[in-house]
């Protein structure tokens, strides 16, 4: 007790002196809230981006490389391009990498349900030309008009996992057939589906009900195209009520195939599995995102052993990825910086001040240990000193902080913005020298950026325009950790200056 109330006797004898060590803390610790809270902002930023998006990889063919293998293959002066394929398996087995942060799949084939009137049936079934979703590889369909038979391969229906318009609100799900048991939902298992609520109520279904829906895989042979029939067994886990056609475009419909209403959302593994090697009409896609940018080429590597051909390339969307993070991981490189800098500059200063007071305290000091007080007891009154004061200037320091911490942030942002605008391009055209503003992500077509679309290449994200900073526990911890290590500081010094003289030296000196 008495450490503590000759300590805070001290602070108000030497008031100029702590108020000039109290200076030097307080702008340390205003400096270092300012940079740590907006070095681990972005650094949670950063992380989150990489989680929920990665890098997203681009196949895109070549089309000089395909016009040199066309020109290669050609005999008697014809040539013939065409566009390369992949095969659904494919998409599948380029999924499976330990270099990718996440894979989107999508699939898709006509399908008939044999059990189920179709929702304007009157209208006939589709053609047997594949509806072609984004990101479905183009060119695999078959044609309508079988020589054995111009009725066959027609389609009401399309067993389908495009989810994409409950995102924009033009589907969502409903519950007006939820019953005490069973509530509508989305299918999580093998074989189960949704179907629209005007398919449930043409056909008087409910939650629960089963049915069967068939469709086929096509090959090319010696004797011309072959089918295989394929089934599945579904069950009705949940209804979607649908806006996604406007009554115009209804009326307007060609076939029932073209309602949307028609459709039968299941899941990815349900449809691939029955994919047959060789064989089409289950239409897959995939977008790959990789964990970092940098893992491009190992990337590459990989699926070329697996069997992707020289006439494609593989890019990444590092716009986009640099787009959004490049302008943070500035920011946050200059908040580290800042916050090494301050911390150096200012233990130097600390420390300087520090030795000065024990300096000018010396002769009390010897005092002190000349009345019997131990080293340790007075370095501990000397530290709880320099405590207090970390203390008070902690608190109006976290206060000033986290007030200034923002506009400072906006200012540093926009200038990170600016550098990055500046370096990055507008649109890189993929497909190497000679390709062609055409190409395919994943397996699908990349359309143009006029209307609204992209090129290939195209930043397709946008940086963040407002970065937000804010003070979080851990950030509090830092802080204080550095508080008490700058106290610490002072307390080191103090021991190093009193041990290395005995009272009765001191007192001589002072005589």
């Amino acid at each position: 007790m008495y450490i503590i109330k000759n300590a805070m006797q001290n602070l108000a004898r030497n008031k100029g002196r702590n108020l000039m060590v109290g200076a030097i803390i307080f702008v340390i610790i205003v400096s270092v809230v300012t940079a740590l809270m907006i070095n681990n902002t972005a650094d949670g930023v950063i992380n989150d981006y990489k989680a929920r998006f990665g890098s997203e990889v681009r196949l895109s063919p070549n089309l000089q490389r395909i016009q040199e293998e066309a020109i290669r293959n050609s005999s008697g002066g014809g040539m013939r391009m065409s566009m390369p394929q992949l095969a659904a398996e494919d998409y599948v087995r380029f999924g499976q990498s330990d270099l990718l942060q996440k894979v989107d799949y999508s699939a898709s084939t006509n399908a008939n349900a044999s059990s189920l009137e179709a929702v304007n049936k009157d209208k006939g079934p589709g053609g047997g030309a594949m509806r072609v979703f984004v990101g479905a590889p183009v060119g695999s369909n078959p044609t309508s008009d079988s020589q054995d038979d111009p009725e066959a391969h027609q389609f009401y229906h399309r067993l389908t996992t495009n989810y994409s318009e409950f995102q924009d609100g033009t589907r969502q799900l409903d519950d007006s057939f939820d019953t005490d048991d069973l509530q509508s939902r989305f299918p999580e298992n093998n074989n189960e589906c949704i179907l629209s609520s005007d398919l449930m109520k043409l056909n008087g279904m409910k939650l629960g009900d089963t049915f069967t829906v068939t469709s086929e895989l096509m090959e090319t042979g010696e004797e011309g195209m072959m089918y295989t029939d394929i089934s599945w067994s579904m069950t009705v886990v949940g209804v979607f009520s649908d806006i996604t056609q406007t009554d115009d475009q209804l009326d307007n419909l060609r076939n029932a195939w073209e309602d949307k209403r028609n459709e039968i959302l299941t899941t990815f593994d349900t449809i691939v599995s029955e994919l047959q090697d060789g064989k089409t009409g289950i239409m897959v896609s995939a977008t790959y995102y990789l964990k970092e940018p940098e893992m491009l080429e190992a990337y590459e590597e990989e699926i070329r052993a697996l069997g992707l051909g020289d006439t494609w390339d593989v890019t990444t969307d590092s716009a986009s990825y640099n787009r959004v993070v490049k302008p943070v991981e500035g920011l946050k490189g200059v908040s580290l910086a800042f916050v090494v800098i301050v911390l150096i500059f200012g233990a130097i200063i600390l420390a300087l001040l520090s030795s000065i007071a024990i300096r000018e305290r010396k002769y009390e000091i010897g005092v002190l240990r000349a009345m019997g007080m131990k080293k340790l007891k007075v370095v501990a009154g000397l530290w709880t000193e320099t405590l207090a004061i970390t203390a008070v200037c902690l608190i109006l320091g976290l206060s000033l902080g986290v007030l200034a911490a923002q506009p400072v942030t906006n200012i540093l942002y926009e200038q990170q913005l600016a550098a990055v605008e500046d370096s990055t391009p507008g649109a890189v055209m993929y497909g190497g020298p000679g390709g062609g503003a055409s190409g395919v992500i994943a397996g699908g077509p990349v359309t143009s950026s006029m209307g609204g679309m992209r090129l290939p290449g195209m930043s397709a994200e946008e940086p963040l325009q407002d970065f937000d900073v804010s003070l979080n526990l851990i950030t509090i911890l830092e802080i204080i950790g550095i508080a008490l290590l700058l106290s610490s500081l002072a307390g080191i010094i103090s021991i190093s200056k009193i041990t290395k003289y005995e009272p009765i030296k001191i007192l001589m000196e002072r005589n």
